[in-house]
């Protein structure tokens, strides 16, 4: 490639979209432009620094990153039926109807004001488990068979479960009191802890991890900028950025420590990153939870508000946790993105060989 236009506006006919342009030849072309400025080279993915498209998934990733459960079917309810559910005694089984009948979180939930929904998950079951909850079995039988019906590809021949129920993430978060989720697709980089009694749907991406440390290195600046290179930008920057536990997380090499492998450069580097993420969330949540709110003003609060404005507050609190997160790595705290994407991806396939 000797000449790209890595993002171009293009609006015709009424469509607006954005369009990448790229020229390449044999390789007889000795100069090259990118957008615009000259440059060395230009990288399969139009950018002319680390080459991230050579990144390899680690092993010491796998198995910790998982899309949500899939319904493809209204399984979905509100808070009133969920109420009238949990209420409910009576079960053949002897077991609460809180066994099936959760909290459900997508990524407008993480963003956005929370939607108070309510979803009826049967997991793994069969038929014949799951009937023994008879609420919430019936209702999925009268709003959820017929839709299935009419495509048996949904559900894989057991139409009381979600389409993809994630099997692979239900073990590994299984006696986790706590986990870690992402919107799939959102503008800011957002991360935040959910029970382990709340369900998060597709629309998000799991991480089966409980420790402060751990969720301090994802909500870094370096994650961030890694992410961001992995995974695939929609149309302008605004419309947001999607993430995906292959490329965006499991190409990711973690500060050592976090991945269970080996000490970390220093000693206080995990005890840091854990404090820096602690406050950091803490901070986050008296924000968005005042004390003496009304419901009106509790729905203007919102993450994605709060990191469009990025308050001086917030935005020396990431700067504790970047710091520590660099620290953790042994690298400097003011790298530019172009230097952290060298040196992950250097780190990447160091620990690829070995």
């Amino acid at each position: 490639i000797f000449w790209a236009v890595s993002d171009r506006d293009w609006i015709q006919d009424g469509a607006t979209v954005h369009v990448s342009m790229a020229a390449f030849d044999n390789g007889e072309e000795e100069t090259r432009t990118l957008d615009g400025n000259a440059v060395v080279t230009i990288n399969p993915d139009l950018t002319s620094c680390a080459d991230v498209t050579a990144a390899v998934v680690l092993a010491e990733n796998k198995g910790i990153s998982f899309q949500g459960p899939s319904p493809k079917a209204p399984f979905d309810i509100d808070a009133d039926t969920a109420a009238a559910m949990l209420a409910d005694t009576g079960n053949p089984n002897g077991r609460p109807n809180s066994d099936v009948v959760r909290p459900v979180v997508s990524a407008v939930d993480i963003g956005q004001s929370p939607r108070g929904k309510w979803t009826i998950d049967f997991a793994l079951m069969t038929m014949d488990e799951a009937a023994q909850y008879e609420k919430p079995f019936e209702h999925v039988k009268i709003n959820v068979l017929p839709a299935r019906e009419q495509r048996r590809d949904d559900y894989r021949g057991m139409w009381w479960q979600y389409a993809r129920p994630r099997p692979e993430m239900r073990a590994a978060l299984e006696g986790k009191r706590r986990y870690i989720a992402t919107p799939r697709v959102s503008k800011h980089r957002l991360f935040l802890w959910l029970d382990a009694n709340v369900l998060a749907n597709d629309g998000t991406i799991v991480f089966a991890r409980d420790d402060d440390a751990f969720f301090g290195v994802l909500h870094s600046r370096i994650h961030e900028v890694w992410a961001r290179a992995q995974g695939t930008q929609l149309r302008e920057e605004e419309s947001g950025c999607r993430y995906t536990p292959t490329t965006s997380f499991e190409t990711f090499p973690l500060p050592r420590g976090t991945s269970d492998l080996r000490p970390l450069t220093s000693g206080l580097c995990l005890p840091a990153i854990a404090a820096a993420a602690r406050e950091l969330v803490e901070k986050r949540d008296l924000w968005l939870r005042p004390e003496g709110a009304s419901p009106a003003e509790l729905k203007t609060r919102t993450l994605t508000k709060l990191y469009n404005s990025r308050p001086t507050w917030l935005d020396l609190a990431h700067r504790k946790l970047d710091a520590a997160v660099s620290a953790a790595y042994g690298w400097p705290a003011d790298l530019a993105d172009d230097a952290i994407l060298e040196r992950l991806l250097a780190l990447n396939l160091e620990r690829a060989r070995a």
